[in-house]
């Protein structure tokens, strides 16, 4: 089977303060935006090993769409 997994490691002020330092200080995540239709796929390339980057499922723009 699949595990689609998240976590929460801090309070919602530390959160917008690092995103704010990110901002500030020019920090950003490698990461690859794909939508929820093409998760299947990414972990085909996970399995395979084919991914440089982290996954980000786009899902604001997924709901959008439907």
């Amino acid at each position: 089977g699949k595990t689609l997994a998240g976590s929460c490691m801090a309070s919602i002020s530390e959160t917008q303060e690092m995103l704010d330092f990110a901002a500030e200080h020019g920090v950003a995540a490698d990461v690859e935006v794909i939508g929820a239709g093409e998760v299947n796929a990414a972990m085909e390339r996970l399995a395979k090993g084919d991914v440089r980057y982290r996954f980000v499922i786009d899902v604001g723009n997924t709901l959008k769409a439907d």
